[in-house]
């Protein structure tokens, strides 16, 4: 028996910008029918013609009209690595891992320490994307190498109070 074609796809867009996109992730937009995505994400395929749904705040509600595209070719937007931190969680969630595939992308922590020319192999990744982390700044103090997972507003204080730690 055949397996079916998952109906949405994942796609990793790297840090957010165009250079950091693999000809897999092009490929895939280029044949999607609905984008899902951040608007800065679906602004940077102005030559798609797939009906778009941007992703704000109330990930429910993008999840809902997702619904409403059952049985079209589905592509979701997400910037850094799909398996981190990302609209990838609650799409797998509300539609089944069978439902989707995952085309990872560059993630913006390959991409932060290619910048410096830093292995990350040994790194600590903590995410502060969606809530305050739950270390304690003082936690981190010993750490060499770090990466944070940005973009939760209220994690501001926190990501200074890490700085002043490490020095």
């Amino acid at each position: 028996m055949a397996m079916k074609k998952p109906r949405i796809l994942i796609v990793g867009c790297g840090p957010g910008g165009a250079d950091h996109l693999t000809d897999i992730a092009r490929r895939t937009v280029e044949q999607a029918e609905v984008l899902v995505g951040a608007p800065r994400l679906l602004a940077a395929f102005p030559a798609s013609r797939a009906r778009r749904i941007p992703v704000t705040a109330d990930i429910a509600q993008a999840l809902r009209r997702m619904v409403a595209c059952r049985g079209r070719h589905v592509v979701v937007l997400v910037t850094g690595d799909p398996g981190l931190c990302s609209l990838a969680r609650p799409v797998i969630r509300r539609f089944g891992r069978a439902a989707c595939r995952v085309i990872p992308g560059i993630s913006a922590i390959q991409a932060a320490f290619a910048a410096v020319g830093v292995d990350w192999l040994d790194a600590r990744v903590v995410s502060a994307h969606s809530r305050v982390p739950s270390v304690s700044p003082a936690d981190l103090a010993g750490v060499r190498k770090l990466a944070v997972l940005a973009g939760h507003r209220a994690a501001r204080s926190w990501l200074a109070a890490v700085a002043a730690n490490l020095g």
